[in-house]
Formats: C-alpha cells, structure tokens, sequence
C-alpha cells in the first residue's frame, strides 16, 4: 500500500470516528458560534460596535439581528455600514428577527415589517448579508384564538417567503410555548408546520420553548426532517419556575439534541437569554464556555 493510500485511508477514519463523535459539525460549522443580540439588548442601543467587538473578543463568530425597522434600519445603521462593522469585528450575521406587523403605534403601521414595508425589508436583509429573515414573534393581537387564525398567518408567511426567495433569502419563524397550547384540539405550531410551504417556510427552534411547553424537540425533527436551520439554544433552570439560565447549567440535555443536528437540517445556531442575573457578558461567556468544552 502506498503512503499516499495508507494517509488517505487513515484520514478518513479520524474523519469517520471524529463524526460519531460529534454529528452536529456536519450540519453547524464549529467556527460559527452564535450570540441572538436580544441577549445584550440594552447594551446594543446604546453602543452598537463596541458591543459587537466585545461579543467578538468573548468568541462569538457570528450573531442574529434582533432589531430593524424600516426607519431605523440595522441598529441605526444602513445595512451596508452595519455589515463593515460585523465584518471589522470577523462577525456575520446570517439571520435576523422581525415581526408579523398587524400591531399599531400610534395609529400607524409599523414599518419593515411582514405586512408593512415587507419589501424594502428585503432588500436591506439582502445588502447586509442576512441569509435568514425570521418571524421572531406574534402578540395576543397578532394570534387570536382560533386555529383559522394560525392557518390565515401560515399564508402570510408563504406569500412573505416567496418574496425572500426572490432574493436569495429563507424565512423562517421563531416559536415561543404559545404555539403549544390546544385549540380545539390542534397545536398551532402543527399547523403552522403543515400549512406553510416546506421550501419557503423553515423554522427557527427555540429549544427552550419548546421544552417549557413539555415537547420534544427530538420528535419534531423526526416527523419534519430539514425543516428547523436555525436554533435558539438556551437552558432552563431546575426551580418550579422553569426560567432562563446559562447554557449547561439547567435541565436540558443539549448533547442529545445537538446529536440529531443533521437530521433537524441545522445550518446556524444562537445562544440566547432573554433575562440574566446579572450582566449579560458574564452570562454569555459562561454559555460559550459550555458549548465549546461540551457540545463541539
């Protein structure tokens, strides 16, 4: 056997062990760690770069947008400068939040939005580098009560995601427990998964939701394998209270939900904490720390 053959077949066997391993690399690339920047909301508003090359220095590689109106843009930046300034920091940002849009502020509209402005949206996801415009979340208002409501927001969110295809660009929704909740017999989150088409409709999986909300995670890759890109990994604590805390140090078992990464279809996760302790730097070094020993 040559030593060409004899490296080759060695290589692929480190491959091979290496995979068993670690599943989740195939579908996650381990340089893009991410940060969901609702996490450090406040500290975004007040100081958008020095937040970014902060997050950077910890070991975040990449970040979803929590924040765009079609006034405002990116943080009160134009895509184009918001995007040098992730680029500075060797940051990408390949997802980002908006709202369905049906709520009102002061009687108008609320612009950038999937009702209103949906197109220039679009375009600014588009010119800042987003791959993913996601449906972060529906208000009372917005959800209603009744499962012909969720069906009537499942077209709008196939009409929305064929104007993302248009431009290179995946939609997705975000769930919350909410989702969960029997109407009349039927979990929302059903028939927003079989309402909307597959191809112009992904999902973005809140891990922690949909554990607060008594689901398995691993049942929803099986029964719709490739449709959930995007997580939200964030950890629940063990109180009765069931409430956010740092990657690793509740009651979810990441290892064998990363382990299914491929069949979920997983391209980009985040790490989020919707509240901390204290600050939220300290809250999200200690989650990549987790996730760096433990999970890649």
């Amino acid at each position: 056997m040559t030593t060409s053959r004899r490296s080759f077949l060695r290589s692929a066997t480190l491959l091979s062990a290496g995979l068993a391993v670690s599943p989740a690399l195939l579908a996650a690339p381990k340089q893009y760690i991410g940060l969901q920047l609702y996490t450090v909301r406040e500290a975004m508003e007040k100081d958008p770069s020095g937040t970014l090359a902060r997050l950077a220095k910890i070991g975040y590689t990449s970040v979803e947008g929590a924040t765009y109106t079609g006034t405002e843009k990116f943080y009160g930046m134009t895509p184009q400068a918001f995007a040098a300034v992730l680029k500075q920091n060797g940051l990408i940002m390949p997802s980002s939040h908006y709202r369905l849009g049906e709520e009102q502020t002061g009687g108008a509209p609320v612009q950038g939005t999937i009702l209103h402005d949906w197109d220039r949206a679009v375009d600014d996801a588009a010119a800042a580098g987003v791959k993913y415009m996601v449906c972060a979340y529906l208000s009372e208002a917005e959800r209603g009560t009744s499962i012909d409501r969720y069906k009537a927001i499942a077209e709008q969110l196939n009409k929305a995601g064929d104007r993302c295809k248009k431009a290179g660009i995946q939609l997705c929704y975000h769930n919350h427990d909410f989702e969960f909740a029997n109407l009349g017999g039927q979990l929302p989150y059903d028939t927003l998964l079989t309402a909307t088409d597959k191809n112009l409709v992904k999902m973005e999986l809140d891990i922690y939701w949909v554990s607060k909300a008594g689901k398995d995670p691993l049942a929803l890759f099986k029964q719709h394998p490739g449709r959930f890109p995007l997580w939200h990994v964030k950890d629940m604590d063990t109180t009765s209270q069931k409430f956010f805390t740092e990657v690793g140090s509740g009651s979810i078992d990441f290892k064998k939900i990363f382990a299914h990464a491929s069949e979920a279809g997983l391209q980009y996760f985040f790490v989020e904490q919707d509240k901390t302790p204290g600050s939220p730097f300290d809250s999200v070094t200690k989650s990549i720390s987790y996730i760096k020993k433990t999970l890649l």
